[in-house]
């Protein structure tokens, strides 16, 4: 990716402090989403690192893993599995609960999202903080049968080691911070 790119892409996620709680410093993407393009941009990149890989779907995970995993996947020419928090998928799920920086949480996947056949996976999100939604995210996908081929972030928070949890399969994210 051109360096001046990459510097006007970055230039466009916010700190935001004390949110969602004092003495976490939130990293907002959305100006990123409201600059026409931008957020293309930065899917085209996630997906690059990617595109000699044998993968059969992207698994995004809710809420912002939404909005850049369909464009990855579109960049890819793949499919697309939803990974979402508790309760707002129609049909038999897998879960997963585990800790945040900030709290707990559950994940949730449908329970045949992943064939035998198609089974090779990349996750998705917008952030790499402690690691614990990826891992999450992986031991769901694993549960379906599914091999993690990595991972790819837009955000990277290098100071809280998240990505020691991923050592599974590579993990590449376009800002660390």
């Amino acid at each position: 990716m051109d360096m001046n790119v990459k510097k006007r892409l970055g230039e466009l996620i916010l700190d935001v402090p004390n949110f969602p709680k004092k003495g976490i410093i939130f990293k907002d993407i959305t100006p990123l989403l409201a600059e026409p393009g931008a957020i293309k941009e930065a899917a085209r990149h996630m997906a690059s690192a990617f595109e000699e890989k044998s993968i059969d779907y992207v698994a995004g995970l809710e809420a912002r893993g939404f909005i850049i995993g369909p464009l990855v996947a579109s960049i890819l020419n793949i499919g697309f599995i939803p990974i979402r928090k508790s309760g707002k998928l129609p049909r038999a799920t897998l879960r997963a609960t585990y800790e945040l920086e900030y709290g707990i949480e559950t994940l949730e996947i449908h329970k045949n999202s992943i064939s035998k056949d198609k089974n090779n996976i990349l996750i998705v999100d917008d952030v790499l903080a402690t690691g614990g939604t990826a891992q999450a995210a992986a031991n769901l996908v694993n549960q379906c049968g599914g091999n993690i081929v990595g991972y790819s972030f837009l955000i990277e928070l290098q100071k809280l080691n998240g990505k020691q949890l991923l050592k599974d399969a590579q993990t590449e994210s376009l800002f660390i911070f």
